[in-house]
């Protein structure tokens, strides 16, 4: 140990001499698109039912308990819950009623609508109607009523109430009756039957006949209590009718009385119901409008004739409108024997010309026709003169005589305002007493003829009743409650599960490719493998330790899907190398147990098997897991290489069946672990393997417990991240690669690694045809 603590404080002085190396290797990295996760309900048909596949291949082993429980549940509740029997009676409510009927109902039929239907439904379930029935079959004395099962959850409260101290049972008894009411109302469901007016009552009972029986008396009861009320109503209206006929009748007769002594007193006399006087104005008036209307039409005639006198000139023509506004026949005549020749005048002009002695004759006739037809015209007004006159007096007389009766009726009409009130008040009267003298009829009528509102359209029968609990409803409400519960149990595992387990997880959550997904090989898929562990020294040399364990299945089992799963992390190194014959990959992972030393190893062995010249080097100066298992035996290791001390060909060990080379850390806990990995020496030791290798493969610690890791990111051209399948949390791989962002560009891949292959295709059913074991069977895969 001495030699050890002088040899790393050698080293230190080189580091602090020479500075510490802190830039990795920068290459271009590959640009890949990884899908992103579906965002809840962008997702197709297909990939949902996928996920309900794989939901149900990852969790049956709890849903199905669970849904077996519930069958159980249920099962139990039909054997312990005691069997009920329903029987259901239909009430029809409408206000349909004979003609006869509706003529002498006391009160007026209102069209039932929703909230009368609601109404009626509360009266048949008030506790006026549930005590009848009560009464009525003696449920009291009955102990399925009067004393009814508290149930299960009653006992255990009832014995918890007694177990606890201070508990008396000094509660009065209650009342039979009040108990078989509620135990009644409990038992009592009333429904409208969709939008009908029907009404269903519906009661449960441990016998079919007495829930029947129930049924129907409370169907009775109801139409009973509506009789009964309508019967008190009606009684009630005929008293208060009698009584305001009473009063009527003496009003009615007191108001009659008042008329006639009034037209006494003021003399009023009338005819057909109207006064005289009255109607000797209205004749008068009627006479008066004639009068004036005859006039008036009279003097427009009149002062026709005078504008066409006035207007006369000797050689004026007979204009047409004259005999027709004044419908004379002279002026008719004449004007037709004037039309005539003054036709002839103008033939014969035209003929034998105006001074010939035939046409000067005609002249002179129609100019004698002119002066007669003025002649008569002047007669015509003269007449009409006369005529104005006389309908002016008879005008004038017919006023005064209106003016006379107007007069007289005045007085009269000072008492008409009083005696139409009374005249009103005594019709008010008596059409009141008519009316109520006719509802007083129809109330004593109907009160012989009671009539509900409601009857009894279907009765309950026993042998129509359905058996309570029903057993499929009951079977099928557990099971779905077993299968709710197990779903649920299923997906907060599911919502739990926040590890890796698909490759798919791997490039959409961390955003670099998966390169190979290994799979997990048991102890007794290894048991072959057991040879014996080989001599750690030989007279060739320090020889790698052979173990039982999955580190060489890749070497001793080529045809087996785990060593096809390392050739796939080899060719992924090889193209996301910068050059062929140098190259230094890191492998790291997580957290520890991961398997990154296993894989490392394997990628090694796989690399010289197929002819390349490969050192492994165990850089896990903490915890030196693969130096145990290849080296158990070293003395010397890379610290005592780094720092000078031994020459690499000391520390080195061989494997010769691979003609593979390790390198060992011989150091337990070292504490500056990351200083020596993040120094300058450190670096050129690995340009000198580099140098000497085709390959150079190290075993890099973990990333999140320690930061050696981050410290050795500028030795390695790569690094390749190893996750274990199924038990590596994603936030926490998350975290440790967007601590550090220039590692992220570091790692060019990760590893599923201690897959369960027969578990894989749970989580991705839409690529379970990858994992059959037929396909790899083809090409001699084991």
């Amino acid at each position: 140990m001495p030699t050890l603590y002088l040899g790393i404080d050698g080293l230190a002085s080189v580091i602090s001499a020479n500075g510490v190396g802190t830039d990795m290797l920068q290459r271009p990295q590959p640009t890949v698109d990884f899908p992103t996760t579906d965002a809840p309900g962008q997702s197709g048909p297909g990939e949902l039912v996928d996920f309900v596949l794989g939901f149900l291949l990852r969790q049956y082993l709890v849903i199905l308990p669970l849904v077996l429980l519930g069958g159980m549940a249920g099962v139990i509740l039909l054997v312990v819950i005691p069997r009920t029997y329903a029987a259901q009676a239909k009430i029809f409510i409408g206000t349909q009623k004979a003609q006869f009927i509706q003529q002498q109902s006391l009160f007026a039929e209102a069209p039932i609508d929703n909230a009368q239907m609601d109404s009626q439904i509360q009266i048949v379930q008030s506790p006026a109607i549930l005590e009848s029935v009560v009464q009525k079959l003696k449920l009291a004395d009955d102990p399925e009523f009067a004393r009814p099962s508290i149930g299960l959850i009653g006992r255990v409260s009832q014995v918890l109430a007694k177990a606890t101290p201070g508990f008396t049972t000094a509660e009065p008894e209650a009342d039979a009756t009040g108990t078989a009411i509620a135990t009644l109302a409990n038992r009592l469901t009333v429904n409208r039957v969709g939008v009908s007016f029907l009404i269903e009552i519906g009661v449960t009972s441990g016998s079919p006949e007495k829930s029947a029986q129930i049924a129907n008396a409370l169907g009775a009861a109801y139409i009973d209590d509506q009789q009964q009320v309508k019967r008190q109503a009606n009684q009630a209206a005929s008293v208060w009718l009698q009584e305001r006929l009473q009063q009527l009748s003496e009003r009615t007769a007191a108001a009659d009385r008042a008329v006639l002594e009034f037209k006494r007193q003021n003399n009023i006399v009338s005819a057909d119901g109207k006064r005289i006087d009255e109607q000797n104005l209205i004749d008068l008036n009627t006479r008066l409008v004639a009068a004036r209307t005859h006039t008036s039409d009279v003097f427009a005639r009149l002062t026709r004739i005078e504008s066409i006198i006035r207007t006369w000139t000797p050689n004026a023509t007979l204009d047409a409108s004259i005999a027709d506004e004044l419908t004379n026949p002279i002026l008719t005549t004449l004007r037709q024997q004037y039309l005539d020749l003054s036709r002839k005048e103008s033939e014969y002009s035209a003929r034998y010309g105006r001074d010939h002695n035939a046409v000067i004759n005609i002249r002179h006739k129609l100019r004698e026709l002119r002066n007669s037809a003025f002649d008569e015209l002047r007669r015509i007004a003269a007449a009409f003169k006369s005529d104005y006159a006389i309908a002016n007096q008879t005008q004038a007389e017919l006023e005064k005589q209106l003016n006379q009766v107007i007069s007289e009726s005045q007085a009269a009409n000072k008492a008409q305002g009083t005696l139409r009130e009374l005249e009103s008040r005594h019709a008010t009267y008596h059409s009141l007493y008519d009316s109520f003298l006719q509802r007083y009829t129809g109330a004593i009528q109907q009160e012989s003829f009671p009539l509900s509102e409601g009857r009894l359209v279907s009765l309950a029968s026993a042998q129509e009743t359905k058996v309570k609990p029903k057993p499929p409803l009951v079977f099928a409400v557990s099971l779905m409650g077993g299968i709710a519960l197990g779903v649920g149990v299923g997906l907060l595992r599911d919502l739990r599960d926040r590890v890796f387990r698909t490759s798919t997880q791997v490039q959409s959550l961390l955003q670099i490719p998966c390169i190979s997904v290994v799979p997990l090989l048991k102890t007794s898929a290894a048991s072959h493998l057991r040879r014996g562990r080989l001599p750690a020294k030989t007279s060739e040399g320090k020889t790698i330790a052979r173990d039982a364990t999955v580190l060489w299945k890749a070497v001793d089992s080529p045809r087996s899907s785990f060593a096809e799963s390392i050739r796939a992390i080899r060719l992924a190194t090889r193209c996301y190398g910068t050059a062929p014959n140098s190259q230094v990959i890191g492998f790291t992972s997580a957290l520890p147990n991961e398997g990154k030393s296993t894989i490392a190893g394997a990628v090694a062995q796989v690399t010289a098997q197929a002819g390349r010249r490969v050192i492994v080097v165990d850089c896990d100066l903490r915890i030196r897991s693969l130096s145990r298992r290849l080296a158990p035996d070293a003395t010397v290791g890379i610290i005592d290489v780094i720092s000078g001390v031994r020459s690499l060909e000391e520390a080195v060990w061989r494997d010769s069946a691979t003609n593979l080379f390790f390198l060992p850390t011989v150091t337990k806990g070292l504490l500056y672990s990351s200083e020596v990995l993040e120094a300058e020496p450190t670096k050129r030791f690995i340009d000198s393997l580099r140098a000497s290798f085709d390959y150079v493969i190290v075993d890099l610690p973990p990333l999140v417990p320690i930061i050696d890791a981050r410290a050795a990111a500028h030795l390695v051209d790569c690094m390749v991240l190893v996750i274990e399948w199924g038990r590596t949390n994603i936030d926490v791989v998350r975290h440790a690669l967007d601590t550090i962002p220039t590692l992220r560009q570091a790692v060019i891949g990760a590893v599923l690694n201690k897959t369960n292959m027969n578990r894989l295709p749970q989580y991705e059913v839409h690529l379970a045809s990858m994992y059959r074991n037929g396909y790899y069977a083809k090409y001699g895969l084991e």
